[in-house]
């Protein structure tokens, strides 16, 4: 029996129709009412193929996207679950509301970027047409660029507000829409940084308000378009950063991921002195598609296979690697200990930036990290800080900073000269960008790749070093993703109700319920997750992921490493590390019914 389409359902639908200002997502809409309507004879005919129609109806008119700290982000399509012209409208128009009504701003600069995905490009001229008509001054970039450029931009220009359309690292059939807040509408510290509640809830409710789209004033023309100054104007603060005086003799691979970066990377490199950079072909035109990768993600298995094998090839020193909009940035090394290339994972590259900034560029400040990243970072900082001291007698100038997860927090560290995320997310400059930002980080891996070279050792012999400095940090990640939200829930009330008493047969000795606050973020805002801590110092945070349907779990265990340790017991160090991480796994499964 075909399924039938339940009538309220169907009014919402015809209401979207006659709404929807995009003629594709109408008719896109209007075929699959048709299909499970009975209009369509061979849908009606296939009782499966209808059912499957009326759960992407179902799903699409669910509810309405939430707008939160992450802006909007979901699969392209019609209905208001989904991302397309109408939603984007609304959330066009709702930001518009927010800088007029809510912060009483007066003509509002706004800064509107967006990347190479479906969509991106009419999603961005609508906002900046629409905006227009509210009374804002909308400057647009020219052309698809990388998400950097925006954050730089608020800040540069002193833009009250800048949106991104991007879905970064997302599955090709996402999008999603970015927002900054800077200028008169940013709170203490939060120039030019990703917005944090509370405005992500105002911002939500004048979006609610808003009226049917057909209403919402739409401007002919009005805006500002953003061309090479701004790019030139990039380019040249962050190659402010590259010590003039440092070796440069280092071969590159890069890839773009089929995103944005390819066009300023290359710029920054070569401008900077590196001029032996390989570009991966396949990968360093944009293409909405991602052809190459199952998912356009750095961090994916298999994504830099290629890059692996063009390395191989040239012989090259490092593979640096940006997501499709060029905010985060990972690197990939020949390991002497395993003797093939190998990705660095978020963390191994966090802690050698943050090294190499201390002992090369003489950073003092905050260097900070969220909170499900490695405390590695903080031992270098503090022992760094105790060696200043005790070299200069004055009192310690570098700190380590501990922030809830994502940049929109870490980016407002009080003092902050260095932030990272282990999900590759990097924030080298925050004078100049303060977000992550994968071109600026590029920098710094090229030249810390040809400082290693110069010295006759390898960023693999630099976390050695550290390791024998510091003892060791090895960290790993256990994602399960479900279809149906409410699972995760149910895994972190399992969590909550019967923690583990042990884990790798060390007693835990700390337990905290991360959205009632905890000692270890005093003075943030909760957010859901939970913290364990063992007595031999393994940790375990586990939290639902703000963008993807996962739970997501970040082990770390920490390694002493006995002075006089020789390369190949470092390497067995290691190897027992990554044994520990493995039976870690395998317990959490187990603690959240997953086993």
């Amino acid at each position: 029996m075909t399924p039938r389409l339940d009538p309220a359902l169907r009014s919402r639908i015809e209401d979207w129709i006659a709404d929807d200002p995009d003629p594709a997502t109408r008719a896109a809409l209007t075929s699959l009412l048709e299909q499970v309507s009975g209009e369509d004879e061979a849908a009606a005919d296939d009782e499966s193929a209808a059912g499957s129609v009326l759960d992407e109806l179902t799903d699409a008119f669910a509810g309405d996207l939430q707008f939160g700290t992450a802006g909007l982000r979901d699969r392209m399509g019609p209905g208001p679950n989904r991302m397309n012209l109408a939603v984007v409208s609304r959330a066009a128009r709702g930001l518009a509301d927010h800088l007029i009504g809510d912060l009483g701003l007066d003509r509002p600069l706004v800064v509107i970027g967006y990347d190479a995905r479906y969509n991106s490009q009419d999603f961005a001229h609508r906002s900046a047409a629409i905006l227009t008509a509210a009374g804002a001054r909308v400057q647009l970039l020219d052309r698809f660029g990388p998400t950097p450029l925006v954050a730089f931009a608020v800040r540069h220009l002193e833009a009250d507000a800048g949106i991104v359309v991007t879905a970064s690292h997302n599955p090709p059939a996402d999008n999603g829409y970015k927002v900054y807040l800077g200028g008169r509408a940013a709170a203490a510290g939060g120039r030019g940084v990703q917005i944090v509640p509370p405005s992500d809830e105002q911002i939500a409710a004048r979006i609610a308000a808003v009226g049917p789209v057909r209403e919402i004033p739409v401007a002919g023309s009005g805006w500002e378009l953003l061309g090479e100054q701004l790019r030139e104007d990039y380019l040249a603060a962050i190659g402010t950063l590259p010590d003039l005086e440092g070796p440069r003799e280092v071969r590159i691979v890069h890839t773009a991921m089929h995103g944005v970066g390819t066009e300023t990377a290359l710029a920054a490199l070569h401008r900077s002195g590196f001029a032996e950079v390989h570009t991966v072909a396949e990968q360093a035109d944009p293409d909405p598609d991602f052809p190459t990768v199952a998912f356009p993600n750095p961090e994916e298995p298999g994504a830099i296979d290629l890059a692996l094998e063009l390395a191989r090839s040239v012989e090259a020193d490092v593979v640096i690697a940006n997501d499709p909009d060029a905010d985060r940035c990972a690197a990939a090394v020949l390991d002497p200990h395993l003797d093939d290339w190998r990705m660095l994972t978020g963390d191994e590259l966090g802690v050698l930036l943050g090294d190499h900034l201390i002992r090369r560029h003489e950073y003092r400040g905050v260097f900070a990290r969220s909170i499900v990243s490695s405390r590695w970072l903080d031992r270098v900082v503090q022992g760094a800080g105790s060696a200043l001291q005790t070299a200069t007698t004055q009192p310690a100038t570098l700190e380590p900073a501990t922030t809830l997860t994502g940049f929109k927090w870490i980016s407002r560290a009080p003092g902050i000269v260095f932030g990272y995320e282990e999900a590759i997310g990097y924030c080298v400059l925050p004078d100049v960008v303060r977000d992550k930002d994968g071109l600026s980080t590029a920098l710094m891996v090229a030249e810390m790749a040809a400082l290693a070279r110069a010295e006759g050792t390898t960023l693999v012999g630099r976390l050695d070093e550290l390791a024998q400095r510091h003892g060791l940090y090895s960290t790993a990640q256990l994602s399960i993703r479900v279809e149906d939200l409410t699972e995760i829930s149910v895994m972190m009330q399992q969590l909550r109700t019967a923690p583990p008493a042990q884990l790798l047969g060390s007693s835990v000795v700390e337990t905290q319920d991360l959205s009632a606050g905890s000692v270890e973020t005093t003075g943030l805002p909760p957010t859901e997750g939970m913290l364990l801590l063992s007595e031999d110092d393994t940790r375990v945070v586990v939290r639902p992921s703000g963008t993807e349907p996962k739970l997501k779990c970040y082990l770390e265990v920490a390694e002493s490493v006995p002075a006089g340790t020789s390369p190949d017991q470092l390497g067995a160090i290691r190897s027992r590390a990554a044994d520990r991480l493995g039976g870690l796994k395998d317990e959490l499964r187990e603690a959240l019914g997953q086993a």
